[in-house]
């Protein structure tokens, strides 16, 4: 399981979805990238998030239930090896995420999963963090160069796909929730960076605070975060 990832084998791979029938809806295209993740690394699951208008990742596709199950644990708690790929916008990987003490929330019940090891990656979406994609292990495993550089080529076809159906508008509610990361991704991240020397925290705490003041206000993130800038003050501080 997780063995060096094959260059040729990755090509081929990529060339396979970047040349599938036109007419395949968003969501079988999605799929057909995290079945591909499963068969090129020898992984046990992969999963793609996308972030929606409460700045929380949602579950979009995955290959199994422990994935979908795996995704919604990070959902609901607000962090995770993929929520920290999204919010960090770089590579997150862990040999263990039962074991890592970074996401002290979701650990435990990872542990139920028989979730080991993790490899996460940004997607984006006219060069903005807008979900992540990433494979799982039912074993601790230590991620080498090729299936990090993998990952991140996977991600670019997804990256692909999403540009063309917002840019098409079919994609439905996908496609409502890319618009709205766009159109408010400046905001959210001044807000962050407001809270983060308000409150002296980092940047992983302050979109959590953002993002729970959103939910808990039942209010799009976006409106937060302009209001925090104008007012100084979160919902709940007012």
């Amino acid at each position: 399981m997780g063995t060096h990832v094959d260059a040729a084998a990755l090509a081929a791979s990529l060339r396979r979805l970047q040349d599938r029938p036109a007419g395949h809806g968003l969501q079988n295209s999605l799929q057909q990238v995290v079945d591909a993740c499963v068969q090129l690394f020898s992984v046990t699951g992969s999963g793609l998030m996308v972030a929606d208008a409460e700045g929380a990742l949602r579950y979009a596709v995955a290959t199994d239930g422990p994935s979908q199950e795996l995704e919604e644990i990070q959902f609901e708690a607000g962090e995770g090896p993929c929520v920290s790929a999204f919010v960090a916008d770089r590579l997150i990987e862990t040999e263990d995420a039962s074991q890592d003490d970074r996401w002290p929330r979701v650990a435990p019940r990872i542990e139920a999963l028989k979730v080991r090891g993790m490899l996460g990656v940004p997607v984006h979406l006219s060069g903005i963090p807008v979900g992540s994609l990433d494979v799982y292990l039912d074993v601790p495993h230590k991620w080498d160069e090729s299936e990090r550089s993998a990952l991140m080529r996977y991600a670019v076809i997804v990256e692909a796909m999403l540009e063309a159906a917002v840019a098409a508008d079919r994609a439905g509610e996908l496609a409502e929730q890319l618009h709205y990361a766009l159109d408010y991704r400046v905001p959210i991240e001044r807000g962050v960076g407001y809270l983060m020397a308000r409150d002296g925290v980092d940047h992983a705490e302050a979109f959590n605070r953002l993002r729970r003041s959103a939910r808990s206000s039942r209010r799009k993130i976006g409106v937060v975060a302009e209001e925090l800038l104008k007012t100084g003050l979160l919902p709940e501080e007012n």
